[in-house]
């Protein structure tokens, strides 16, 4: 492991994650054991992933399909100073989307059931 993020969380807690190499020009300071302080708060980091998968909810659950349920995975990288981002998978950024309906309901099951031969003849 190349070193360690720290961020602190709205109420202290430190959240430690595995640094990720920035690309830009200059490199941050870290303390001897490798650890770099974070410049935002982890859920500040976080903001954009969040405003990401709201925004992808509502194209899949405001469509046409109309899912009974959505689940979004978000592949999310944190970095020191640019905080969330949707991580790399492959040449492509990272998102994977689950959609589910449910069965017909059962009145329809219910139905077909008294209209079969036999059904309500008493005996």
């Amino acid at each position: 492991m190349d070193g360690l993020v720290e961020f602190r969380t709205g109420d202290g807690a430190v959240v430690a994650v595995e640094a990720v190499e920035e690309r830009s020009g200059s490199r941050l300071v870290s303390r001897g054991d490798g650890t770099v302080q974070a410049a935002r708060t982890f859920e500040g980091a976080l903001d954009g992933v969040r405003a990401a998968a709201e925004s992808a909810l509502r194209v899949f659950r405001d469509g046409s399909l109309r899912p009974d349920g959505v689940e979004i995975e978000f592949g999310v990288k944190l970095a020191a100073e640019t905080g969330a981002f949707i991580a790399k998978g492959t040449a492509e950024g990272h998102l994977v989307v689950k959609l589910t309906w449910s069965p017909s309901k059962p009145e329809a099951a219910a139905s077909d059931a008294a209209s079969a031969p036999g059904a309500g003849a008493a005996s």
